[in-house]
């Protein structure tokens, strides 16, 4: 299902497709963050691939509640926390101690805000050593940003869709074994 009105704006099953082929066998039994997660396509998608748990997060009452009817249809609630918050809100009070193998971050398109939850999920060590942080945009919305614990690995476009993959850089490492002790 789609979310109501015109807030959102859902990947494309292409894009989707093409970002589960990269993906592949690796998203079995990981934890998936779904950041401005909409209709929670990608999340559940992760989920119907083999991801132990998804964790979807929407400050709008009507995405949330067509994640939760989403999940329900495919039958994959019992693996997902769904919450109504801001994602900036959620990346603050977020406990390092639980990390994720992927983030995937696909706000609404020309506030800058995919940048300004990049610049915050360098600072936080919620992406596993091996995890990797995947930002869905416009392609003209992209530009470089100072992020010196993520390193961007691989970019790919499908039409109106880019999709940006980072991980942690050898500081973004050092950095995550600080944040253990």
């Amino acid at each position: 299902m789609s979310v109501p009105g015109e807030g959102t704006r859902p990947i494309t099953d292409r894009a989707k497709e093409s970002l589960f082929d990269i993906i592949g066998a690796d998203v079995v039994g990981t934890r998936f963050l779904d950041l401005f997660a909409g209709t929670g396509g990608v999340g559940i998608e992760a989920l119907s691939r083999g991801a132990a748990e998804a964790v979807f997060v929407d400050r709008s009452h009507k995405a949330v509640s067509t994640v939760r009817r989403n999940l329900e249809i495919t039958g994959l609630a019992a693996s997902a926390r769904v919450l109504q918050m801001d994602a900036f809100r959620y990346l603050d009070l977020a406990d390092s101690a639980t990390r994720y193998e992927y983030i995937y971050v696909a706000p609404p398109q020309y506030q800058e805000l995919w940048a300004r939850t990049l610049v915050a999920l360098n600072g936080e060590p919620l992406l596993t050593e091996d995890g990797q942080i995947i930002v869905q945009v416009h392609p003209k919305e992209w530009h470089p940003l100072d992020t010196p614990n993520l390193s961007l690995i691989d970019d790919r476009r499908y039409g109106s869709t880019s999709l940006y993959f980072f991980e942690l850089s050898d500081a973004g490492v050092a950095y995550l074994a600080r944040a253990d002790r």
